[in-house]
């Protein structure tokens, strides 16, 4: 049986990046400067928040401009270098 390989992306495109960290007053401009350095043209309509059940969690959707992998991976380990984000979706 031969591996299928998984769907490519075709950049540009509008991409949703799911960010979990603890909720603290400054969590969501934190993590919100960090994605404007990687992206342009993120508006206040592109981000979507939402706090865990205890509190102690916020998630963090932001859906950017995504222009190709080499962005998202440089995105991401600039997310995990800050030490505030638990997870990267």
């Amino acid at each position: 049986m031969a591996e299928q390989e998984a769907p490519k992306i075709e950049f540009p495109c509008r991409y949703p990046i799911k960010v979990v960290g603890r909720a603290t007053p400054d969590y969501a401009a934190a993590i919100r400067s960090i994605i404007e350095c990687h992206t342009v043209g993120l508006s206040d309509s592109d981000i979507e928040t939402k706090s865990s059940r205890s509190g102690t969690f916020d998630s963090i959707t932001f859906t950017i401009m995504a222009t190709g992998e080499d962005q998202l991976n440089s995105l991401h380990k600039a997310l995990m270098a800050s030490g505030r984000v638990s997870m990267v979706i």
